[in-house]
């Protein structure tokens, strides 16, 4: 029967200290030698503070204050963080100095270092002798995929750091490094200052390099990673900013370069970007890049952006409010474009209410808005032209549902927009447009469902639009490309900005039909068309919005329980012949998503669109295991007869390591970019802060 010998604590007060009270619990306590010796046997259990001793024997001897301890023994520290295993020990009952045998020092359950002695110091140090450390499954007669022998090791369990000395390396026991003195985190720490995963990068144009990320933390809200970025071809110095704020954070990378592929010139970039929360539920944002040359990005992947905005935003959202204001800048890196003649700064300001007003009924919404946008050519004409646009709006909206089911939504609209316009002689300086507008809008859903529960779902839906057809006479800078989709199909302008507000009186059609199963099948099909009174010659031939009859908008969805997914939309003309089209196949099982896509756009030099587009692509992520990762990407153009770009990567995953293998390969060219060829590999060892992740497998020691 197992004892609680509490009233042993007052006989021996020497097990009771300023910091806490040591319990003893086994199945059978005596004295021994007199009154200075307690011995107990029997599922012995010590509990000090938040560390626990089981074993199989423990002694104390009142004398000399010390527990003698027979094994098997384990002792846990907090919640698991610390677990020590030896089979014997002679430590104080206070279990902050000792010293065990053939001991085993498990950390997060992740890390564990075997030794022949380990010696507890002040209940802070650990110091283990001729040391075996891994986070791998260690299998009889079977060495694991890499350890790390050292002929002694300190655990600080304040400072959560492990210090190895004559350390090496080895890989299924075969030695490939080593280091006299080395210093890691344990597994418990989230932040420390040290060396990150290596990464091996090749490219045809950079050669084969090596990239060394060194984490430094300067306090608990702020560090700073420098990568040196090594090769034949380059000298690279990478960098990263962080800070956390009590209102919002910061993040700033960039990189600075002395490469063979610009000589004797200095390459380099940096971005910025945070968030901050303001009071009353303002936010301010900002996002900043600049970069040294046009195929810097593109050269040492980055990004494959080939134009930077960047951006400072304050803005505020609530249910009936939106409102924006913000400071834009643009800068092309395409090689044919002249940054002097691109609107490159701009500011713009939107603000919208959404009201209920009783008398009218429905919903009101009113809206102010203005934009500025900046050229650095002072030529005069569309190169150099600057333009302010300030306006304001309102809109009304009412929906009544009649007893049989028809749904009837009047709405009106009335837009005002004054442009100031300077260095173009074209336009007059300043025009004032007033755009009224009225819409009816008519929907008669029907719904039938089956005996087997299948519900079918009709909508017709049919509406007249009157816009204020007087032409406007200001430069159009944001609403050049339009286009039709089943998302505008009702909206009473399908301009993407402001500049331009679509006019004539004009008829929107349209036809949806929805299937839904109970075993999850379901699907959308939706077929529209606009027809104008008269053709006013306001968009492109491929926006399928051009002519008196626009083209047809076919688009269709289909989702089913197995994670297949369909997504279509076509423009077809008059004679049904693809103008655009754009399919999207989706398919999400548990080891496999796979994707696919097609595009085809004609040619239209009004959207700078000189040859026609037909690209495929693919991409898939496949799980062979709990192992074994590949997932790759395609992307062909039908056109050229040749790909754009291609990569795969493949992933390993245990639960000691994780090692990563990509290759890429871009086949576009520029003048500022050459075709290029990119190798990664990446490889962590598990069981350290700096290598910590989630996921992978245990490997099993069956054969």
């Amino acid at each position: 029967m197992r004892a609680l010998l509490a009233f042993f604590l007052t006989l021996l007060p020497v097990l009771a200290s300023a910091q806490g009270v040591a319990t003893l619990v086994a199945d059978t306590v005596f004295i021994a030698g007199g009154s200075s010796t307690l011995v107990a046997e029997g599922n012995v259990e010590v509990l000090y503070d938040d560390t626990r001793l089981t074993a199989s024997r423990v002694t104390y001897k009142q004398d000399t204050d010390a527990m003698t301890i027979e094994g098997p023994i384990a002792i846990v520290t907090g919640d698991n963080d610390t677990i020590i295993l030896a089979n014997a020990a002679q430590i104080d009952p206070t279990l902050q100095n000792g010293l065990l045998r053939g001991a085993r020092l498990v950390l997060d359950q992740q890390l564990q270092l075997a030794a022949s002695q380990m010696n507890r110091v002040e209940g802070r140090y650990t110091q283990l002798y001729q040391v075996a450390a891994t986070s791998c499954n260690v299998c009889q007669n079977k060495p694991p995929l890499w350890s790390i022998r050292a002929s002694r090791v300190i655990h600080d369990e304040a400072e959560r750091q492990l210090y190895f000395e004559n350390a090496q390396f080895r890989i299924y026991d075969v030695p490939v490094l080593w280091v006299p003195r080395m210093r890691l985190p344990d597994p418990t720490l989230e932040r420390a200052t040290g060396l990150l995963i290596p990464k091996l990068r090749t490219t045809t144009g950079l050669g084969i390099g090596l990239k060394l990320p060194y984490f430094i933390t300067l306090g608990k809200h702020r560090d700073l990673t420098l990568t040196p970025y090594f090769s034949r071809e380059t000298r690279t110095l990478e960098a990263r900013y962080r800070q956390a704020f009590v209102r919002g954070n910061i993040e700033i990378n960039g990189a600075i370069s002395r490469d063979s592929i610009r000589p004797d010139t200095n390459r380099g970039y940096i971005r910025a970007n945070g968030v901050f929360a303001l009071n009353r539920d303002f936010r301010l944002s900002f996002d900043v890049t600049a970069v040294s040359d046009d195929g810097y990005l593109l050269d040492y992947d980055y990004s494959d952006r080939d134009r930077i905005d960047s951006r400072i935003q304050v803005d505020r959202v609530r249910r009936d409010e939106f409102f924006e204001m913000a400071l834009i800048h643009f800068e092309s890196l395409r090689s044919g474009d002249n940054n002097a003649i691109l609107p490159s700064v701009i500011t713009q300001l939107n603000y919208d209410r959404r009201l209920f007003p009783r008398a009218l009924g429905g919903e009101l919404s009113l809206g102010i808005n203005a934009q500025t946008l900046y050229r650095y050519s002072d030529t005069i004409g569309d190169d150099g032209r600057d333009v302010g646009r300030f306006g304001a709006s309102a809109d009304w909206q009412r929906q009544w549902t009649l007893n049989n089911g028809l749904q009837i939504t009047a709405q009106g609209n009335l837009a005002v927009d004054h442009f100031e316009v300077s260095q173009d002689t074209n336009f007059p300086d300043r025009a004032t447009h007033v755009t009224p507008s009225a819409a009816l809008t008519l929907r008669y859903p029907v719904a039938k469902t089956t005996a087997r529960g299948v519900r079918h779902v009709i909508e017709p839906t049919m509406q007249v639009v009157w816009s204020d057809s007087s032409n406007i006479d200001a430069p159009n800078e944001d609403s050049t490309i339009a286009k039709l989709d089943e998302a505008n199909l009702f909206s009473l302008s399908r301009y993407p900005g402001l500049d331009r507000r679509e006019h004539g009186l004009r008829g929107n059609i349209g036809l949806t039909y929805s299937r839904f199963a109970p075993s999850g099948w379901s699907s959308t099909l939706t077929l529209g068309r606009v027809i104008r009174d008269e053709n006013e010659n306001e968009f492109t031939t491929t926006s399928g919005l051009d002519g008196v009859n626009s083209d047809w908008l076919l688009a269709g969805q289909l989702n089913m329980p197995n994670g297949l997914a369909l997504v279509s939309r076509s423009l077809l003309d008059s004679s049904f012949d693809f103008a655009k089209s754009e399919t999207r196949l989706a398919w999400a099982a548990s080891d496999l998503k796979l994707g696919a896509s097609y595009t085809w756009l004609t040619a239209d030099t009004a959207e700078d669109r000189p040859d026609a587009v037909s690209e495929f692509s693919l991409d898939f992520d496949y799980r062979a295991n709990d192992i074994w990762s590949v997932s790759g990407d395609v992307r062909y153009d039908l056109t050229e007869d040749r790909p754009a770009r291609a990569g795969i990567g493949i992933g390993y995953r245990i639960e000691c390591a994780e090692v990563d293998f990509s290759v890429s390969r871009r086949y576009t060219s520029s003048t500022s970019v050459d075709p290029t060829t990119d190798f990664g590999l990446s490889v962590a060892l598990r069981g350290f802060s700096a290598g910590r992740a989630a996921g992978g497998s245990s490997r099993s020691c069956k054969h």
